[in-house]
Formats: structure tokens, sequence, C-alpha cells
């Protein structure tokens, strides 16, 4: 047997050795080892994990030692949505390859496919998507197709993946000389592939069970002790975000994401009719902010369509109060919605009054109108969401779709609580300013609005008959309004000269 071979079959039976001689890794967690070295021997795998622990860089390693060990092998793979697999396990798989000759050499590397330069046909890594909203056969049909002597699927971030994406993969394992099936994620969820995994027989399952606990001898070294303690510190430790993030937990309840990148992608594609919001109330919402990182938004919504909201940084407050004041004279907001969390509209909040403005402050942290919720801050954030769900109008923006589409719930002694905007801004690498200023058009139930210059034929009526403000639902209207998707860009851009919040 030439050397070649030989360092192929001793990576095969240790994909330790195969990490640290060609990836050139000194030092692994005594988990990564565990998780390595049971690789080759058990069909099952999970790691249920904390945050930044390396399971990406883990399921990396996997993928590239089932590629380059077992001829003509398939890896199918899938996450939570298609952004974090661009985001995250792709970037992981390039960035190993980069530091192995040999795998640079024997295998290509494409945007949703690594083939074997060989056979690129029958011998290959793919990306599979799936969509959230929809039914559970097309959800089943992301990892179809899979047929080969030698496959292995990948669900990525796993906590949050339905049974049904799982369920192709299951029943894929029944034949080949050699199937695997990794599931890896954070315990977001109490249902899907993960949980089972940690439920199941460990016959069936080898799990690892990740921690970042500060106390923990086997904690994760790569995750920051300091940062861990902070949290418990902060939150405490039953908090659900602090069980799934600080110490590998499932929470009481499940995680769940408030809205998903299909949804929002949808609303920011979506044309409504005039006649569907401007019998709305138009609404400003300002999320502040002092200086540094944090950006001040200043975001118009009327009924079903949000218009493009005006960004500041290191504005003080008549700067913000003059701005305000222009949207005033061009667009006629009705309401102005300020964020008066920790007293920073303050200095706006006095320059609009005594430029004769009547602001409303709003209290993220403070008392829910419905009981149901937890406070100020998951009222809105639900609202939101819901608007979103049922007809709501996005304007385009990639950081707005990042923002809408991190937050996660759950339920807190019976209670709707939404993750902390501190542990969303850790995750994102910034503050989400754009959602929370849209979010504070949703402080108050919705309103009709005064203006009816733009009032249809039939809307005009029925104001002529003497319909009531209080009976106007303006949810109501979105059954009734026709409402496109699938827009083309110059459809958007004939759009523009509806009223609109303009920057100056």
């Amino acid at each position: 047997m030439n050397p070649a071979a030989q360092r192929l079959r001793a990576w095969t039976d240790d994909p330790v050795k195969m990490v640290m001689e060609e990836f050139k890794v000194e030092r692994l967690d005594p988990w990564q080892i565990d998780f390595l070295r049971a690789f080759p021997h058990r069909q099952r795998l999970a790691a249920i994990a904390c945050k930044g622990p390396g399971k990406t860089a883990v399921t990396a390693w996997c993928c590239w030692n089932f590629l380059g060990t077992r001829p003509d092998a398939k890896i199918l793979a899938t996450g939570i949505t298609e952004d974090n697999l661009n985001d995250n396990l792709w970037p992981e798989m390039a960035k190993w390859q980069a530091r192995s000759e040999y795998f640079q050499r024997a295998f290509e590397w494409k945007k949703t496919r690594i083939t074997c330069r060989a056979a690129p046909e029958n011998w290959f890594m793919s990306l599979r998507t799936w969509a959230r909203t929809a039914d559970k056969q097309r959800q089943a049909d992301a990892l179809a197709g899979g047929h080969a002597d030698y496959i292995m699927y990948v669900l990525e971030e796993a906590g949050g993946i339905p049974d049904s994406v799982a369920a192709t993969a299951e029943a894929g394992l029944a034949t080949g000389i050699e199937s695997k099936l990794l599931c890896v994620g954070n315990p977001t969820m109490l249902e899907g592939p993960l949980w089972r995994a940690s439920r199941a027989d460990p016959k069936l399952w080898y799990v690892v069970h990740i921690t970042g606990d500060p106390r923990d001898p086997k904690r994760s070294t790569r995750v920051s002790a300091q940062w861990c303690q902070e949290q418990i510190d902060e939150y405490g430790a039953e908090n659900p975000w602090v069980l799934v993030n600080v110490f590998g937990r499932f929470p009481p309840s499940s995680l769940n994401v408030l809205l998903g990148h299909d949804e929002v992608e949808a609303a920011m594609q979506r044309i409504v009719k005039p006649e569907s919001y401007l019998r709305a109330q138009k609404r400003l919402g300002g999320d502040m902010a002092r200086f540094g990182d944090d950006r001040i938004v200043l975001f118009p919504r009327q009924g079903l369509r949000a218009f493009e909201p005006i960004i500041l940084r290191n504005a003080n407050g008549p700067e913000v109060a003059a701005r305000i004041g222009l949207a005033k004279q061009n667009w006629n907001w009705e309401v102005c919605l300020l964020d008066d969390t920790g007293g920073w509209a303050a200095s706006v909040h006095d320059s609009m009054i005594q430029a004769g403005m009547t602001p409303i402050p709003v209290n993220f942290a403070g008392k829910a109108d419905d009981p149901r919720y937890l406070n100020k801050r998951a009222e809105m954030h639900f609202r939101m969401a819901q608007w979103v769900k049922r007809g709501g109008c996005l304007p385009r923006s990639t950081t707005l779709k990042k923002e809408l589409t991190a937050p996660t719930y759950t339920y807190v002694n019976g209670k709707f609580q939404i993750e902390e905007k501190k542990q969303i801004k850790a995750r994102l690498g910034f503050s989400p300013d754009e959602a929370d200023g849209l979010c504070l058009t949703f402080a108050l139930p919705e309103l009709r609005g005064a203006a009816q210059e733009y009032l249809s034929e039939e809307n005009r009526r029925d104001l002529a008959g003497g319909k009531a403000l209080s009976d106007y639902d303006p949810l109501q209207e979105i059954e009734k309004s026709s409402i496109y998707t699938g827009v083309r860009e110059r459809d958007l851009d004939e759009d523009r000269d509806l009223p609109v919040l303009e920057v100056i």
C-alpha cells in the first residue's frame, strides 16, 4: 500500500489524526476529541451545544473526513435557514479546505456544492434548503434524492429543524454500505431531531452535551467564562436563553423564531394597493441612541405599508427633533412614538414639545396593554410579527431582514417573552435598531387615520354612510385587499410615487 493510501486508511479510523495532521490544529477540546473518535463507529451522532464551542468546525471536519476517505461519497447538508448555511457551514468548509493541499487538489469548492475533481457527478457535498412555510412533504423533499453506498446527512443548527426535514435522512440510513446522520445545534426546541436525539436510546444515538458553565471542569474552553458568568449574573441561571446559550440545556418551553426568512422576504417583495392602507393612521417610530455604534432610526408606517426609515448617527436631541419636524411637514405623520427606555429620548422629547409637536414616550420594559405579554417590548414584537404574516409590506433592507429574523421567544409562567436585546446584539454583532423603530409603530392598537385625500370612492361612501371611526379594523382590510407577491424591480420603482418619508 502506497503512503497516500495508508494515510487515508488511517484517517478513516482516526479523524482526530486527520484534523491534527492535515489541518494543523494543535489543540482540541475534550468533547471534540470524543465526537471525532466516535464518528467512524456510530451511525447517528448529535452535538447539543451552548453558544460558540466550535461545533461548526467539528461538523466541517467530519464532512471532509467522509468526503476524503470514502469512495463516491455523498453528503447532503441542510440547516435552519439558507442564510445560516451560507454564513456558517459553507465558509467553514472553505476555511479548512484552504489549509489542506490534499483537499484543495482533490475537491472543488463551489457556492452550493463541493465536488471531487475525478468524479464530480457522483462524489460531492451539496447544500439543500427548505421553506418554513412549505407543507411537510415539500420540507421532506429537501434531503431527497440521495442514494449511494457511502452517504451522510448533515443537519446544521438542528435545534430549529422540524422532523419533516429529518424524516428523509432517517429513511436514507436503511441502505448503503455506510450511512450517517449528524445533528448539531443549540437546544432551542422541545421537538425536532435534536430533541429526539437527546431522548433516544443511547445505543441508537451517540450524543455529546457541550456546556460553557464556568463551574464545570469539562466546559468548552472556546467559550468565554467571563461572558457566561455575566449572562448568569444578569439574567439568572434559569433564564431560558441562559439555559440554551450558556449551559447547552433545553429550556422549559421552546425558543421559537418570531419571524422566518421566507416570511420577511415575502413582505419585502409585497405591494399593497393604496386603498388597503391609506385609511390607516400615519405613525412614526423613533428608536433613540446617543453616541457609539447604535443608530437613531425613524421608521414611518401607515397601516399595511412600512416605508424606508431614516437612519441617523451621533445626532443630538434638537437635531433629531428637527428631522422629525421635517417628516411632519413632508409626510404629516399623526402619531410619533419615541423609545423612552433609559431616558435616551428625553432631549428629543423636550425639543419636540418646544416645537409644538406631541410625541408619545414608550418604555420597552414597561407594562404591556395585554397581560399575556411579559412587557411592552414583547407585545410590540408580537404585534409586528402578526402584521408581517397577515400582509404587511416592508422596505427592502438586508439589515432589517437580519434584525427581524434574529429574535426568539418563549413563555415564562404563561407570559410571552422575547429574547433580550443585548443577547440579540451579541449574536448579530450590531444593535437591532431598525427592527425596534418598526416595532414602536405597534405600541398602540391600530387606529384609523385622519387623512382622506387618497380614499377610493367606495371608501368615501363608507364614510358618508356614517361608519364610526371606532368600528374600523385595519386588519380586516388585509383580507379584502389585493396583495401581490413576486414583484419585479421595475414595479417597485413605479410604486415609489406613493406617500413616503423623505430623507433629508
